[in-house]
């Protein structure tokens, strides 16, 4: 028989599919259906199809949770020290206490989060439904579904609510938001009394709240709406998974509250030893509350939250540039300490898009696949005959993944025809669980020929080809072959028929053309993305609701370690926790999962002190997203509950901007180091400035408020704008990740910090020793140490910029914040020394030009030895980026 051209087809398939729909199933559906009033008392007493708001906190209650905080209660203790230093000093005030109330604005917003996430779970499981109700169909919305409503569904439609299905025609429903499983699903009828099963795998007579009918058309009774539906069920899982603080935000709680007790009590004792040393005059204890505010404001780290919320805005301001949204600015900082990626499969690593990857025409005399491009179909062959007829046993326009793929491949022939001119479609076979394939029976116009087209799992298709048992065992060998590479396999085959035809599809008899082999491919860049993870020492797991078999094939693809080793849902389902825990650190696929499997994954091995961050793009991996340490969802595949329970967004579902995310989050945790690092040890003179006096009564106040906030206008810009501007360290991607125990703030990084400060402090007394041994006055003294700190404080910024580069070699790398900053303090200093106004508002008196060189040598020469540690432990091959720390 010769091969029947495609494009005469069209036009009579549309004309056959208007017909079949037309005698759906709901002119047979013999149900009446709830009665308008028993709908409405059902929901009136089990409330709407919706979720159920869950009570928020009110904004007072908010507020009085951050107020808690040690870092605001310390912010708003240096406020008040400004309001009592008088009107001057308001307007200091009001700049920190309008910090409190801008991170106060903050916090509310991340509270929203939550119920946003929600509001979206409401839009998707609302979506229009065709109810029966009096006996007539109704439209409604989602929300005014019932329990024990009788609903129609067809192809495209939005299931409203978990039910039973008690007629099917030929359905088909994704369930790739609730399961993962990329493939949809087949449906059957049941009748009599059911009881609601978990979502996942074949033949099963329940669908879903949220699923899409790919596939034909049914009837259901709904069994579960609102909050009892599955889908409502994962939204109450969210509202159980508090949010949960970063290692980061609990150590600078930590150490603010730590630094702010001892800086309140040294400012407290430091005010009655001054006046009590000084004779207990009133003038003794005004002197005594200005050293205790400066003391105060020197210890007092305001620069932390400064630190923290400057270079996670400016961090998630440079990842936005990469095309990754920042919903949670904290998740940035702890990306970068991630030991483990977990991942789903199914548009995350795949495309989440079947694509024909292969064809097998068997007219060949060797099997021979053939890879679907524009080159290979020129002319007749058999492999566009076997594509061609593919694409007859399929829907014109079809929902099904496989066959829109299938067509998409057919479209991309040269010279391929899209009408269907002069036939028509007569009958079709659909697919059914006791034969895995379905056919299409094509008739001319004007009834001159029959074409029989059909396709399906290699297996049924062969038994409708009548093949001999050598010709099955050679068909099921390529089928393996195949399979093994995560493919999907589809048989097709050609016949004619002459005569009435038969009702059983099985009684057909076809020729095998040969078989297709479709893929969800791998999204480009993850092969290159996860050899990047395992160099920077992170672990990349995929979690996923597929099957085994693609899971292992995609590892392979990719690059994953242990590819053959996985643990399946039901073998999870059986563990213990214990046993769980020793599985996990070889296993690093997990296939058949369902939402709370994924979450116990999370849980365990945060459990074992991992930092995990967990991609995907569905309803069902919204706990797990909100569990992790990370949670990254896709931003154009993804769901809205996925992304508003996520950290982060990857607004172009690039797997590649996983690792320039984990590459800025190094850079920002380092950049924090040096910035906090610099900070401990500027405050380390201002501090033993401001007590000096307690100790040598004979000494005036050094260091006044005045000159504390001077020095402030180096610290906060040089903490925010220089040390969140710098580049990052050579190599940041070739160490591990830190251990999850490493504290920022460690006992060896707090030591080097203080000696830094401490060797400036000694400088200082050295000038402060000369000044008065060379009979200079009070102003003088005060006038020289100010300008030996100030130097000092500047190389303090210079040499914690790298602690790996040289003095010289930082100079080199380019940080325009620096010149300004640097240009500026040189100027003002300059002014202050040299204006009579301003030396007499900083209690100065001029300075001979000799020692203002040596304080400004003082200065430089007080951070030397720094430099020196690090030439030394580079040569000694320590680890450059920490100094060893």
């Amino acid at each position: 028989m010769a091969f029947v051209p495609l494009h005469r087809l069209q036009q009579g398939a549309a004309h056959m599919t208007t017909r079949l729909d037309e005698s759906g199933l709901a002119g047979h559906c013999q149900h009446t259906g709830l009665s308008s009033q028993e709908a409405a008392r059902r929901l009136q007493t089990e409330g709407y199809n919706e979720l159920p708001d869950i009570g928020s906190h009110h904004l007072l209650e908010i507020v009085g949770d951050v107020l808690k905080e040690p870092m605001f209660l310390m912010l708003l203790a240096c406020g008040g020290i400004y309001l009592l230093m008088g009107r001057e000093h308001w307007g200091d005030a009001m700049i920190l206490l309008g910090f409190v109330f801008l991170v106060i604005d903050i916090t509310v917003v991340q509270e929203w989060r939550t119920e946003k996430a929600l509001a979206a779970l409401k839009s998707l499981s609302s979506p229009r439904a065709l109810v029966i109700r009096d006996g007539r169909q109704t439209r409604i919305p989602g929300r005014e579904v019932a329990r024990g409503d009788w609903m129609r569904i067809g192809e495209g439609d939005r299931i409203a609510a978990d039910g039973v299905v008690r007629e099917s025609r030929h359905l088909m429903v994704d369930e790739s938001l609730l399961t993962g499983e990329s493939q949809p699903v087949r449906k059957h009828a049941r009748d009599g009394e059911a009881e609601l099963t978990r979502p996942g795998g074949e033949d099963l007579p329940f669908v879903y709240s949220g699923t899409l009918v790919t596939r034909g058309e049914g009837v259901v009774e709904i069994l579960a709406t609102g909050a009892r539906s599955e889908l409502g069920r994962i939204g109450r899982s969210l509202t159980e998974l508090p949010h949960e603080s970063t290692p980061l935000q609990k150590e600078t709680g930590r150490l603010v509250a730590t630094l702010a007790t001892i800086g309140l009590t040294l400012c407290t004792l430091l005010v009655v030893l001054y006046a009590l040393t000084r004779g207990n005059t009133l003038a003794a204890w005004q002197e005594g509350f200005l050293a205790g505010i400066a003391t105060a404001m020197a210890i007092l780290p305001e620069e932390f939250p400064v630190i923290l919320t400057i270079f996670l805005a400016f961090g998630a301001w440079r990842i936005s540039r990469n095309r990754v949204l920042t919903r949670r600015m904290p998740a940035i900082e702890t990306l970068g300490a991630a030991s483990v990626l977990c991942v789903d499969k199914t548009g995350t690593l795949t495309r989440n898009r079947m694509t024909v990857r292969a064809l097998w025409p068997c007219r060949e005399e060797a099997p021979l696949e053939r890879v679907a491009g524009r080159e290979e179909w020129s002319g007749r062959d058999p492999a566009r005959d076997l594509l061609e007829t593919a694409t007859l046993a399929s829907r014109p326009e079809p929902f099904d993944p496989m066959e829109r793929a299938i067509l998409e491949a057919y479209r991309s022939l040269p010279g391929h025809a899209e009408r269907r001119d002069g036939w028509r479609m007569i009958r079709e076979y659909p697919l059914s669980g006791e034969f895995m394939a379905t056919s299409q029976v094509w008739e001319r116009e004007d009834g001159t020929g029959r074409l029989v087209a059909a396709k399906g799992a290699p297996e049924s298709v062969a038994l409708l080809c009548r093949m001999t048992q050598a010709e099955r065992e050679r068909l099921d060998r390529q089928v393996e072959r195949l399979a093994a590479r995560g493919l999907r396999v589809l048989g097709v085959a050609q016949g004619s028929w002459e005569g009435p035809l038969p009702d059983s599809q099985q009684e057909l008899s076809c020729t095998f053309l040969g078989m297709i082999a479709l893929e969800d491919p791998v999204r480009p860049g993850v092969p290159e993305a996860i050899v990047e993870c395992n160099r920077a020492g992170i672990r990349v797991m995929m979690i996923t609701g597929d099957n085994p078999v693609t899971a292992r094939a995609i590892a392979r693809q990719i690059g994953l370690s242990h590819p053959e080793e996985v643990i399946t849902g039901p073998e999870l389902a059986a563990m213990s926790q214990e046993a769980l825990a020793e599985r996990i650190a070889t296993v690093d696929i997990f296939a058949r999962m369902v939402p709370e499997q994924k979450l116990r994954i999370v849980q365990a091995l945060k459990s074992h002190g991992r930092v995990v961050a967990m991609t995907g793009d569905g309803v069902n991996d919204a706990p797990a997203l909100k569990a992790a340490h990370i949670g990254i969802a896709m931003g154009e595949r993804g769901t809205d509950v996925a992304r508003e329970a996520a950290d982060l967004v990857l607004l172009d579902d690039d797997f590649t901007s996983i690792v320039r995310a984990v590459r800025l989050g190094r850079r920002i945790h380092d950049n924090i180091r040096k910035a906090i690092a610099y900070v401990l040890a500027v405050h380390v003179p201002i501090v033993g400035l401001a007590m000096t006096p307690i100790f040598f009564p004979s000494l005036p106040l050094l260091l006044l408020p005045v000159h504390i906030v001077f020095l402030e206008m180096i610290i906060d810009p040089a903490c925010s704008i220089i040390f969140e501007a710098e580049p990052e360290e050579p190599g940041i991607m070739d160490r591990p990740p830190r251990p999850s125990d490493e504290r920022l703030f460690g006992s060896a990084s707090i030591g080097l910090s203080l000696l830094q400060g401490g060797v400036v402090l000694g400088v200082l007394w050295i000038i402060l020793w000369l000044g008065r041994a060379w009979d200079h006055t009070d102003n003088a003294v005060r006038a020289g140490v100010f300008t030996a700190m100030v130097v000092a404080n500047l190389f303090l910024i210079l040499t914690n910029r790298s602690w790996q580069r040289s003095l010289l070699e930082i100079m080199r790398v380019p940080n325009p914040a620096v010149q300004w900053i640097g240009a500026g303090v040189a100027i003002f200093l300059t002014l202050v020394l040299s204006v009579p106004l301003l030396s007499r508002l900083f209690h100065f008196d001029p300075m001979h030009g000799s020692d203002l060189v040596a304080c400004l040598a003082a200065g430089v020469l007080a951070i030397l030895w720094f430099e020196l540690l690090k030439v030394m432990r580079g040569r000694n091959g320590a680890d450059s980026g920490s100094l060893g720390i």
